[in-house]
């Protein structure tokens, strides 16, 4: 069984036709998606998305960088979103560092204000983090009382020490197409030491597609290749990682059970 716990399909633009895009996943061995969103609309798109196809899941939130979209009520509209049957998480969320006069307090603010919403909704949250580790660390553990549901670094590309200190906290850790690059060797030895029942997968699409695939535009059926560089650095069989990453994920995004096997 195969899942692509954190995907972007919420483009009304990016893929061309949504429904020969769905049929291609089906076609080519895709049980799940999560269909993950970076604001109130985006979230509502992939809420919609999820009603269409019976394989996608959604998660509803607003992404550090996006906070500009943010209106007042949006986190109430949010939780209204994730009643659904399929909304199984909150995210994505976190901090992101990257860009020249990012607003860090509002950053921090809006990152503690959604887990709380999802620690009030009993979701998990998946967690967006980009040259800000110490502050995302420290947020998290000044906040840990809201990981009583769950969590997940995705696509993480972290150091070794950055993981443990995020394994210590219950945290699942997510890899996406940067594990399966030339250079990635820092997140290859990563990989190598996440315990077996706190490993995940996503492709992050539409971007980072995977080796062989770089630079073109990523889908969740490109996942497969994320696999096989886990299982060859792990040193286990394709069988067994795809087994064990979608029992985590069920474990993890627990409405993914209320809906399907």
């Amino acid at each position: 069984m195969i899942i692509d716990t954190h995907a972007h399909l919420n483009y009304a633009d990016r893929y061309g036709d949504e429904a020969a895009l769905m049929r291609d996943l089906k076609e080519s061995g895709i049980d799940k998606v999560i269909d993950v969103g970076w604001d109130y609309d985006s979230s509502a798109y992939a809420a919609a998305q999820a009603e269409r196809y019976d394989f996608l899941y959604f998660a509803a939130g607003f992404h550090p960088s996006n906070l500009g979209k943010y209106k007042d009520g949006d986190f109430d509209k949010t939780a209204a979103l994730l009643a659904s049957r399929k909304g199984v998480a909150v995210g994505e969320i976190g901090l992101d560092y990257h860009y020249e006069n990012t607003d860090k307090p509002a950053q921090k603010r809006a990152f503690a204000a959604q887990m709380e919403l999802a620690y009030t909704l009993k979701l998990p949250f998946i967690v967006h983090s980009r040259d800000a580790a110490a502050d995302t660390l420290d947020i998290l553990k000044q906040n840990r009382r809201f990981l009583a549901y769950g969590a997940v670094m995705h696509c993480f590309s972290g150091s070794e020490e950055t993981a443990k200190e995020y394994l210590r906290l219950g945290l699942y850790i997510s890899f996406a197409g940067p594990v399966t690059f030339r250079n990635a060797r820092r997140v290859d030895e990563v990989a190598k030491i996440i315990p077996s029942d706190r490993i995940l997968a996503e492709t992050d699409s539409p971007y980072l597609a995977p080796e062989p695939f770089r630079g073109t535009l990523n889908t969740p059926k490109n996942v497969v290749k994320i696999y096989e560089k886990l299982a060859l650095l792990r040193g286990e069989t394709m069988e067994t990682l795809s087994d064990q990453i979608y029992k985590n994920a069920h474990t993890l995004f627990k409405k993914l059970n209320e809906t399907g096997k």
